[in-house]
């Protein structure tokens, strides 16, 4: 994999890349555990599940300067500590610099899903915080 954004993000708040296939598809894996956990009984903090897409909808773009413009999301079952999670970013459409990625998160099988969105990227010709 060769992966040119996000270069300094932590892989244990929003997961770890398996695969990253340039403006076509991205994979990530998260383990949740017990810092992302909001109550007693384990409820992981949504923040934590729309971060993991997130990274993987700017992986499957996978260009320096990607940035996030919009989401539509559903938090489909809620996730509790100890879960792993899997997300997967397919490319829906190109144009010029913009991009949109459909993002699905699950447990094991794709049967058992908990989160689904469509992400808006965008990628400027600069960095985002200038030079």
């Amino acid at each position: 994999m060769d992966i040119k954004t996000h270069l300094e993000i932590d892989y244990t708040l929003c997961g770890e890349p398996i695969e990253v296939v340039d403006d076509e598809f991205a994979k990530v894996m998260l383990n949740t555990t017990s810092n992302m956990k909001v109550d007693e009984k384990g409820l992981v903090h949504g923040g934590f599940i729309f971060g993991a897409a997130d990274f993987c909808a700017m992986l499957c773009v996978n260009h320096p300067n990607v940035v996030l413009a919009s989401s539509h999301v559903k938090f489909l079952k809620p996730s509790k500590v100890g879960d792993i999670l899997f997300f997967e970013a397919s490319l829906l459409k190109k144009e010029k610099n913009k991009r949109v990625v459909k993002v699905i998160g699950y447990r094991q099988s794709k049967d058992d899903m908990v989160f689904e969105g469509e992400f808006l990227c965008i990628i400027p010709k600069k960095h985002v915080l200038g030079k």
